[in-house]
C-alpha cells in the first residue's frame, strides 16, 4: 500500500533513545513534510507532567495536519482539551514503556500520577500501540487494580475494557541494515585477528544496557565472579549509558573484574558501541523489567547469543534455548560456554520480523488519515468512553 502523504505531526517529550529511533525513522519514510516537535531527553518526570501545556502553545495550527503520533509520556488528554483543532485528529498513542507495571523499589514510591495520565491517555487516543505484547497485556490487565488505589469515588465499570479495543501490539521496529552497516576498517582488522584466533580465543561476554538497578547489575557480576573464582577464562565489555545514581555495584565489581575487561562505559559513537557487539560471543540481560529490549535485537542481530530472563518480553522474541529461569541456570549456561566457546558462536538468531522493512507496511496504515467521512469526537469516540453507571 502506497502512503498517501498526509501530513504527520509526530509529538515527542523525551526526545532520546528509541523514542528518537522511531520519530526519526518515521519522519524520514512516512512523511518528508511530517511537522516534528521534541523536547530533549531530561528530567523525564518533568516531560510527563508537563509537556502538554508546552505543545499547546509551540505547536502552530496547520488545516493540512491529518494523523497525531505521540509516545505515551504526554499526556494527550490535556493537549486534547488545551487544543481542540488537535482532538479533532486521528490520534496514535505510541507505548515505549508503561507506568501501570514499570518496577519501583518500593510500592510506595510509585508516583500514582503518571500511570493515571497513561490511562486518561488512552481513553482520548484513537489507536494505542504498544511496542510488544507483553507491554500491552502488563498495562491493560493492571489498570482495575491501579485505579482500585483511589481511596474513594472510584470510575465505576471496566475502564480497561473501553482501552482494549484501540490496543494493539507492534513491534519496534530496527533498522537493521544500519546495524550491520559496513565494516570500519578497525572493524574489518579486529574481525580478522577473531577469526584467526577463534578456537583460542575467550568467550566474550557484553552487557548493553543502562546501567540502573532495573537491569539488575548485581546478577550480572555476581554471576561474572562466580565463574572467575572458578577458574573460567572469558572477556567482558559493559556498555549501555550511566547516569547520576549508578548502582554500587559497577564500582564495587569493575576493580574485581578488571583483568577480563575489554571495554568499560557508554561508547564514544553508535558506530563503536555496534562494533563491540560485532565481535562480541553472549549479550547477557538480568533484566528485572522490559518491555521491548532494543539493545537485545541488536546484539543478537549482531551475532550475538542473547541469554535472557525466561520473563518480561524475552518469551515472545527469543527462541527458548536463549531463556534461562534461575540465576543458577544463568550461570550454568555462561559456564558451558566459557568452557566451549564455540557453542555459543555456532548459533544465530533471525530478527528479520522485527525490522523496518519488514513492519513498514503495518505503520503506514497505521498512520493513514482517516477517511473524509469518518468523524471522531474530541474524547475519541463519541459517547463510547462513558463508563455505564
Amino acid at each position: 500500500m502506497e502512503y498517501q502523504g498526509a501530513r504527520l505531526l509526530l509529538l515527542e517529550p523525551f526526545y532520546g533513545g528509541s523514542h528518537k529511533q522511531l520519530l526519526d525513522l518515521l519522519a524520514e519514510h512516512l512523511d518528508a513534510d511530517a511537522a516534528v516537535f521534541t523536547l530533549p531527553a531530561k528530567k523525564w518526570h518533568w516531560r510527563a507532567r508537563t509537556s502538554a501545556l508546552y505543545f499547546s502553545r509551540s505547536v502552530p495550527p496547520d488545516p493540512a495536519y491529518g494523523v497525531l503520533f505521540c509516545s505515551s509520556v504526554l499526556n494527550l488528554c490535556e493537549l486534547a482539551a488545551l487544543r481542540p483543532d488537535l482532538a479533532r485528529l486521528k490520534k496514535v498513542l505510541y507505548f515505549h514503556e508503561n507506568q501501570l507495571a514499570y518496577p519501583v523499589r518500593k510500592e510506595q514510591h510509585r508516583d500514582f500520577q503518571y500511570g493515571y495520565n497513561q490511562i486518561l491517555s488512552c481513553l482520548v487516543a484513537d489507536e494505542v500501540v504498544f511496542n510488544s505484547a507483553f507491554n500491552m497485556e502488563s498495562f491493560l490487565s493492571s489498570v482495575g487494580a491501579f485505579l482500585h488505589k483511589i481511596p474513594e469515588r472510584r470510575p465505576p465499570g471496566d475502564v480497561a475494557s473501553l482501552i482494549r479495543p484501540k490496543c494493539r501490539a507492534l513491534y519496534f521496529p530496527l533498522r537493521l541494515a544500519h546495524v550491520l552497516g559496513a565494516p570500519t576498517e578497525a572493524d574489518a582488522s579486529a574481525m580478522a585477528d577473531t577469526e584467526r584466533d577463534a578456537p583460542a580465543r575467550p568467550l566474550h561476554v557484553v552487557w548493553p544496557h543502562r546501567w540502573e538497578h532495573d537491569k539488575n547489575p548485581e546478577l550480572f557480576f555476581g554471576t561474572l565472579l562466580k565463574l572467575k573464582e572458578e577458574g573460567l577464562d572469558f572477556r567482558l565489555s559493559v556498555l549501555g549509558e550511566s547516569f547520576a545514581q549508578v548502582p554500587e555495584a559497577f564500582s564495587r565489581c569493575r576493580p574485581l573484574l578488571d583483568a577480563h575487561v575489554l571495554h568499560w562505559g557508554f561508547a564514544e559513537s553508535r558506530e563503536d558501541f555496534l562494533g563491540i557487539l560485532r565481535r562480541a560471543d553472549v549479550a547477557v540481560s538480568t533484566a528485572c523489567h522490559e518491555f521491548f529490549g532494543v539493545a537485545m535485537l541488536e546484539a543478537a542481530h549482531c551475532g550475538c547469543y542473547p541469554l535472557c530472563p525466561k520473563a518480561l518480553v524475552y518469551p515472545e522474541i527469543f527462541p527458548a534455548e536463549c531463556l534461562y529461569a534461575t540465576p543458577r541456570q544463568l550461570l550454568k549456561r555462561l559456564r558451558q560456554f566459557c568452557r566451549r566457546p564455540a557453542l555459543a558462536r555456532a548459533i544465530r538468531v533471525d530478527t528479520s520480523r522485527f525490522s523496518w522493512e519488514v513492519l513498514k507496511g503495518e505503520y503506514q496504515t497505521l498512520l493513514s488519515p482517516r477517511r473524509r467521512d469518518q468523524t471522531t469526537e474530541p474524547l475519541g469516540g463519541g459517547e463510547s468512553w462513558m463508563l455505564p453507571c
